[in-house]
Order: structure tokens, then sequence, then C-alpha cells
């Protein structure tokens, strides 16, 4: 918003003056009137305050045009469009352009609406108010316009995988100038955008290098655009179609406990998936021949009465236009008694355990109870003395019976335990 203050009212008389040319007769006296009244009103003190507010609107919507007065005396109001032609004195359009309608008028407002705005109609429109001196505001009318077209472009419909291919999105005919953002799935990627500007719009064209790999098959690759004349997500997609190399898997399908022995059969299956699909899987044995009692049947390879001259390596190959691929199975026969040796030597082992474990048991309680009785009798004396002594009748006779030779002071011993 910008307002001015007039030198004189010359210029406002020949505004209005050019206001009631463009009129219709019908209208030309009744403005020829308000004009001589507005001018009997025009007040000798002070100026009013007069203004307005900016608009921006979207092409095709409606914009609002309001011109305010702060303190008014009546005086009259007059709204003109860019190139100075009167859309509104007062309450009466003199322009035919039916596009403008008149929303409120009083002595301190004038609003006016302007229905299905297009491109041509930007610009500054004037606000006046006839008071001494004369005063002007003006408010300026921007157009958005959203992107025309919105339209995506691959390089190639079809990529290798490990290819670098060339995504281009164009958003035609905008103003101001799109943003444009890329997505492969849910990941943002960083792409270059050029501007071109024709006749007061914008052409953008964004370019994004990717490089695709066989996860990539089947994503969409999505352009998005940001733009103030667009609510909510405006995109475009396409979806990426990338053929690889096959994937190559063997499973074994028989024996069930995996273990190959003498005289048992082996199944192996060779599950191959790539784009497009391998027409073609092949099994070889690596360094040598194939068993002469081995089965080929499609991904299956079947040999039974397996014997020892089978072991090997047996390779499982596919291929389709991109390239091909292998995997590996080796193969070892074990004797026909492998399995059950190794389970009765599981078992003997298993009771030598038990056996060890119950004699290590005992001997720790043995242990327990001989500890226990050596702590209860430790420092207990037993003494054996001759017992003639006892019975003598005087001292020099239980000396005697004491000594009782050389066999009663052997006798006479002590015994520890």
């Amino acid at each position: 918003m910008a307002s001015s203050v007039l030198p004189s009212g010359s210029q406002c008389a020949a505004a209005a003056a050019a206001a009631v040319a463009a009129a219709p007769l019908g209208l030309r006296l009744r403005l020829l009137l308000l004009l001589l009244s507005a001018a009997a009103l025009i007040p000798t003190g002070d100026g009013q305050n007069l203004f307005t507010k900016d608009v921006t609107v979207i092409e095709g919507e409606v914009a609002t045009i309001s011109c305010q007065v702060n303190k008014s005396d009546d005086s009259v109001i007059q709204l003109l469009n860019p190139n100075r032609q009167t859309i509104y004195f007062r309450d009466f359009r003199p322009l035919k352009d039916s596009r403008f309608q008149l929303l409120n008028f009083s002595s301190s407002e004038l609003k006016v609406s302007l229905t299905n705005v297009s491109i041509s109609d930007e610009g500054r429109y004037f606000c006046q108010l006839y008071t001494d001196p004369p005063q002007e505001s003006y408010t300026t009318i921007t157009v958005l316009v959203p992107p025309r077209n919105l339209m995506i472009d691959i390089q190639k419909d079809t990529a290798v995988e490990g290819e670098e291919i060339e995504v281009n999105c164009t958003a035609m005919a905008s103003k101001p100038a799109t943003t444009i953002r890329w997505f492969k799935g849910s990941k943002e990627l960083k792409g270059k955008s050029e501007v071109e500007e024709w006749s007061d719009m914008y052409t953008v064209t964004s370019q994004l290098m990717l490089k695709v790999h066989k996860e990539d098959d089947g994503v969409p690759v999505i352009c998005q655009v940001e733009h103030p004349a667009v609510t909510g997500n405006l995109q475009t997609q396409r979806y990426l179609e990338v053929q690889y190399k096959p994937q190559v898997r063997i499973q074994m399908t028989y024996p069930l406990q995996g273990l190959t022995r003498e005289g048992d059969a082996l199944e192996l299956t060779c599950d191959a998936v790539g784009k497009p699909q391998p027409v073609m899987v092949t099994w070889v044995r690596v360094d040598d021949e194939m068993p002469q009692h081995a089965v080929l049947s499609g991904p299956n390879l079947f040999i039974n009465n397996l014997n020892k001259t089978d072991n090997g390596t047996y390779r499982c190959e596919a291929s389709n236009v991109v390239g091909k691929a292998h995997s590996d199975y080796m193969l070892y026969v074990y004797d026909s008694r492998a399995g059950e040796e190794g389970s009765i030597r599981a078992v003997d082992h298993a009771v030598i355990g038990g056996v060890v474990a119950v004699v290590v048991f005992a001997m720790l309680c043995l242990l327990i109870i001989l500890g226990r009785y050596f702590a209860r009798h430790k420092g207990t004396y037993f003494t054996h003395e001759a017992k003639g002594a006892d019975d003598a009748a005087d001292a020099d006779t239980a000396i005697i019976n004491a000594e009782g030779g050389q066999s009663n002071s052997e006798e006479k011993k002590e015994y520890f335990i």
C-alpha cells in the first residue's frame, strides 16, 4: 500500500471529467450533479486519512478492493483502474466491465469486488478522496497463476540394473515460478531446475539423474510442485521398470535331515529369480562329469544310490538377457552307518558321564563322613595302669605289686588315638 497527496484539485477534476465522459448517457447528468455536490462539500481545514491494502488473488477467483476513510465528512470517494479510468464514483459504476460489483458504499468506505480475475487485471488501483487538498491512495493487485500442466518424462521406459537414467519434470506457465521436488518412493532426491520466463509467466524444468538398482523395480518416481496458488500436493509420478540378472539359490529337498550317506538318495532344487525371468536353468558338476545315475528335470537334480564317487561340487546356472549367475552345492557322502555310529557314540558318552557323576558324588559323601568323625574324636586319651596296687595292704606291697616284674612294667602303656 502507498499513499500520496495531490498538489491541487486539478487532477481530481480531470479524472472526474473523464469519468463523466465515459459514462452512459443516462448517468452523465447524475454524475454532474454529484460532482457539483462534492465540490460544495470540500472542506477548507486539515486533510483526512485515506487508506487501502494490497490484494493477492489466484487467477479466476475474486479480488476485493476497499477504500476507507478514518474521519468522514461525506467527501466523495472514487476508485480508478491502472489506466486511470473511473471504476466507481461513489456508488455509480461508469466503467462497463460488469465484473466489478459494489459490495459496500458509505461516507467512510467504498468496497468493490472484481470477479474472475485474470493476469491482465494486475496493477495499481487508485482510491481518491475529494478533499482540499485531494487525497489519493493506491492498492496493488497481484495475480497468482498455478502451473498449467505438470509432465514427467523418463529417458528409458525400461532400465538395466546399475544404469544411470535421466528423468525430467516440467511445470508450465505459472506465476510466480514453481518449486519442483523429487521423491523416489518416500526418499527425497535432489534435481537441477531451470526457469524460463515468457510474458510474465514462468516455465520450470527440473532434471534428475538416477542410478537404478534391482530394488528400484516398481518404485514410483514422484515430481511434486510447491506454489502459493496450489493447495495440497500437486504431483505426477512414473513407476520404474528395472531389469536385473538372476539371483540363484540351491535348496536340499531330500534327505530331510541333511546327512548324505551311502545308498541314500539326494534331491536338490534350484530357485532362480530375475527380470526378465530366467528361461533356462542348468546343472553341471564342477571339474568332473555328472554321475551317470543322476537325473536332471528342469531346476531339479536327483541322484539315487549315493556313493563316495559322487563327491564333488554341483553348480546351478541361470541366465537372462541381463546376465547370468550361479550357486554351488558341495556334496560329501558319508559311510552308511555314519549316522548310527554317531548315535551310539553319543549314547556311550552319556552313560559314561552318568557313571562318573555317581562315583564323584559317592566319594564326596565319604569324605564328608570321615571328616566329621575325626573332628569329633580329636584329643581323646586311653590309659591302662597295673591294678595290683589297689589291692595292696601297705605301700611297700603296693610298690611290689605295681612293679610286678618286667612283664608288668611293659603292660603299663599309654595309647593315644
